[in-house]
């Protein structure tokens, strides 16, 4: 209902608001700041002794790479997004392509790491990096898509592009969904199976950011009283921000007590077929992403979606 800047802000002036209270304030912050820390974490991993070298641990390398980007991305379209109308689309398209790479960045430590016994060597195995390629594109090309429905059909939109985020969610946690399955009510009993704690915060991370996502509480049931502070977008940032660390952990702890196990079995994706893979995954996404700017750079300025929502003119009348 309030803390809206300029719409039409300087580069510096989106920059000079992240130190001002506005209702993006804590967006940007809740994932600056964390790019930082995931950053950090890969610094230390990777400067390790002899890490790099084991091939053991590359699917985990290659999982941080979009768990720094993605946060990132996210605080850069949060601080430019108040630059034009054009510019907001564009900022949220790259912030959908670093979420589409997180998503697939996970396939590779679930593939390498956490696989059931049952499913190693298996078809879901063999075919898990490469489907999750194509999940990324799907991601991608859905919650580019709905940002044309916005205006014409919020509803859809909404629909369209919780999906984009939740089918490779679901995909690359099949492997601790069977696990957990495996596992209920079983105990200590599981053996290679068992998942470790931070596998349940992960989760239960991941279900509450669905949730906030989805449900825009508690600014709903008290419009204008958590316009600054405490919206579900920013605990949506938080929960998010959590879930990956736990995952992170989960990774880490799959990595250690499986590590006997899987050393018996027939070795995993290769450094060149992993950077490989990502790296044409990079490219796809940019075509993807540069043919969404197209259309977007191609449209007149008194298409419906470069006039703002209802909300924002209402806004920006006030502001005039």
């Amino acid at each position: 209902m309030s803390g809206y800047r300029r719409p039409t802000s300087s580069a510096l002036d989106c920059v000079l608001s992240s130190f001002q209270m506005t209702n993006e304030t804590v967006n940007i912050w809740t994932h600056f700041l964390p790019t930082w820390y995931f950053l950090w974490r890969l610094l230390a991993l990777a400067g390790g002794p002899g890490f790099r070298a084991e091939p053991y641990h590359w699917p985990l390398l290659v999982f941080l790479l979009p768990a720094c980007l993605y946060p990132f991305a996210s605080c850069c379209a949060h601080t430019f997004s108040s630059m034009s109308p054009r510019a907001r689309h564009i900022c949220y398209f790259l912030d959908y392509g670093a979420l589409s790479l997180y998503s697939l960045g996970c396939a590779f430590p679930y593939a390498a790491y956490s696989m059931p016994a049952s499913w190693l060597h298996g078809p879901l195995h063999q075919f898990f990096v490469p489907s999750a390629a194509l999940n990324s594109f799907l991601c991608t090309g859905l919650s580019c898509y709905s940002r044309f429905l916005e205006l014409e059909s919020p509803g859809l939109s909404k629909v369209l592009r919780t999906a984009a985020f939740t089918y490779p969610f679901l995909f690359d946690n099949l492997p601790l969904f069977y696990r957990l399955g495996l596992c209920w009510g079983r105990g200590h009993s599981c053996g290679q199976e068992a998942l470790s704690t931070s596998h349940g915060y992960h989760l239960f991370c991941a279900l509450l950011t669905g949730f906030l996502f989805a449900s825009h509480l508690p600014e709903r049931l008290a419009p204008g009283r958590f316009d600054y502070i405490g919206h579900s977008h920013q605990l949506f940032h938080i929960c998010a921000v959590l879930g990956t660390h736990f995952q992170l952990e989960a990774v880490l702890a799959d990595m250690g007590s499986r590590r006997a196990w899987l050393a018996t079995q027939e070795a995993a994706l290769g450094l060149a077929g992993t950077v490989a893979t990502l790296l044409l995954v990079v490219a796809g996404n940019v075509l993807i992403i540069a043919a969404f700017t197209a259309s977007l750079l191609r449209a007149p300025s008194t298409c419906p979606l470069l006039q703002g929502s209802p909300l924002e003119g209402g806004t920006q009348a006030k502001q005039q």
